[in-house]
């Protein structure tokens, strides 16, 4: 699994102690990473983690040659960069880039502000469920499959 703007790791780390295999963080902010880091060797998935310091819009979820996509690839960037969903923006540049890194059978979960609605389709990426609790809503994507 890759966790996207994963801040100190929260998802990824409940993903690991939830029997994810390996989990892949993607952080720009520096100060951020060395948290995350410590969090990663405390709750003790160092072998299992992998961690970028990178911007996540630029990058998506890297897949290293020789391994498999992802499974699950969760996207949680700051809500003031999440407002944006148009053709032409930051997110959904990403999510363009996502369908390269998810397993044929891979999801993508795009979480933001509540009041935010995301596209029906970015690319081959389509919606195929919405959920909304409190202030955040959460859209979940998988790559279109060609017989549907």
């Amino acid at each position: 699994m890759a966790d996207l703007f994963c801040g100190t790791g929260s998802f990824g780390l409940e993903a690991l102690s939830r029997g994810a295999e390996q989990a892949v963080f993607v952080e720009q902010n520096s100060k951020v990473v060395a948290v995350l880091n410590k969090n990663i060797e405390k709750a003790g998935f160092v072998e299992i983690s992998n961690v970028i310091r990178a911007n996540a819009f630029k990058i998506g979820a890297p897949v290293k040659p020789g391994t498999q996509k992802y499974s699950l690839i969760f996207v949680d960037p700051p809500y003031v960069l999440s407002r944006d969903v148009g053709g032409n923006s930051q997110l959904a540049k990403l999510l363009e880039l996502l369908p390269g890194q998810l397993a044929p059978d891979g999801l993508a979960v795009v979480r933001t502000e509540k009041r935010v609605s995301l596209l029906d389709n970015y690319g081959p990426l389509e919606i195929i469920d919405r959920r909304q609790w409190g202030k955040m809503a959460v859209a979940i994507l998988r790559v279109k499959n060609n017989d549907e």
